[in-house]
């Protein structure tokens, strides 16, 4: 059983920057492509960014585009997200997932990934 586990999250004023890490257990981290949902208080779960299984690929949301970089490290199982020039309005709690399927291309909707982690909290301040 896969398990993902967020971390990194916090306070931090408007401005500045996080960087959230995603560690996941088990051999099979490298054969699937990677994501980075959040969700807000009253809000629905919504897309941030995703990662080929590689790495070479990215996409983002376009609300981080440009304030925002995912990456990952296939040696350590682990995906990032640094967050930068961060808004009031970037404050949620912050989930990785696992694609469900070890396919090509990214998703942005959350029933296509089927492993998530417990959620970092990031809060910005204005």
């Amino acid at each position: 059983q896969v398990q993902l586990v967020e971390s990194g999250g916090g306070l931090v004023q408007a401005g500045g920057s996080l960087r959230l890490s995603c560690a996941a257990s088990g051999r099979t981290f490298s054969s699937y492509a990677m994501g980075w949902f959040r969700q807000a208080p009253g809000k629905e779960r919504e897309f941030v960014a995703a990662i080929s299984k590689s790495g070479t690929t990215t996409y983002y949301a376009d609300s981080v585009k440009g304030r925002f970089t995912i990456s990952r490290d296939n040696a350590k199982n682990t995906v990032y997200l640094q967050m930068n020039s961060l808004k009031p309005e970037d404050t949620a709690i912050y989930y990785c997932a696992r694609d469900r399927e070890p396919r090509v291309g990214l998703r942005i909707l959350a029933y296509e990934y089927d492993r998530w982690g417990q959620g970092t909290q990031v809060t910005v301040s204005s």
